[in-house]
């Protein structure tokens, strides 16, 4: 599973939902995206929730998984510091940002992570023409992190970051820090859930494992995301076909 549904509370607030309907227990492994996908590539874990589609569908193509289903969507922000050195507040156009950012050499802190948060910064910067590679070690700083840790960084030294909203939200080191481009199209976050083939890895508890698909996917999993709330605000958005 994704750091950001740990982080922001999601898991925490609907498992024992799905363990008192099934008896199962669900024991998370909270990494990155790419970090969760090469876990399951190795048969550890049964189930993967994870946010970052085309690396979901080559590891389905590739026989790691059974199926990718929707589960539910948030979206990402640019935050960084309120006094905005590279004057990007108000914008909507995140690729725009980026480049006034880098033009600007204003720190910037990335997850540096493969996670399915980096991979969709990286196209970002892709998208704007900046080569983040040649900045890394000045203005372009790389964590190595999680969100969570990533936005402690970012809030340590006044530096901008990429970050999903749900983990922002629930991020306790606000001071100083603001939202300053959302609203973007490309910022839209999908999730999806694949059930490790157990073809592959005849460890895995398939049984259980799309029983918990099943639920997240059926109508009271996409009832409990949509109750889970903070600061009176929704963080994910349920979308299972």
């Amino acid at each position: 599973s994704t750091t950001s549904t740990a982080n922001s509370g999601l898991l925490d607030a609907i498992l024992p939902q799905f363990t008192a309907k099934s008896g199962i227990e669900v024991r998370v492994v909270a990494v990155g995206t790419g970090q969760a996908i090469k876990n399951a590539e190795n048969g550890d874990g049964d189930v993967l929730l994870v946010h970052a589609k085309p690396a979901e569908e080559k590891f389905v193509a590739d026989g790691w998984g059974v199926q990718r289903f929707d589960v539910m969507y948030n979206d990402f922000v640019l935050i960084g510091p309120e006094a905005d050195p590279a004057g990007v507040k108000g914008g909507k156009d995140v690729v725009a940002a980026l480049q006034a950012i880098a033009a600007a050499s204003a720190p910037f802190a990335s997850r540096g992570d493969d996670s399915g948060t980096h991979k969709a910064e990286l196209k970002f910067w892709k998208a704007a023409g900046i080569d983040v590679k040649a900045a890394s070690g000045g203005w372009y700083r790389e964590t190595g992190s999680g969100m969570g840790a990533t936005l402690n960084a970012a809030a340590g030294m006044g530096a901008y970051a990429l970050t999903d909203r749900a983990t922002w939200i629930s991020f306790g080191n606000k001071d100083g820090m603001a939202v300053l481009v959302e609203g973007d199209e490309r910022l839209f976050n999908q999730y999806g859930v694949i059930l490790v083939n157990p073809s592959k890895h005849p460890s895995v508890k398939a049984e259980a494992g799309q029983a918990f698909i099943d639920w997240i996917t059926g109508a009271d999993g996409q009832a409990a995301i949509a109750g889970f709330q903070l600061e009176g605000q929704q963080l994910f958005f349920p979308n299972a076909k």
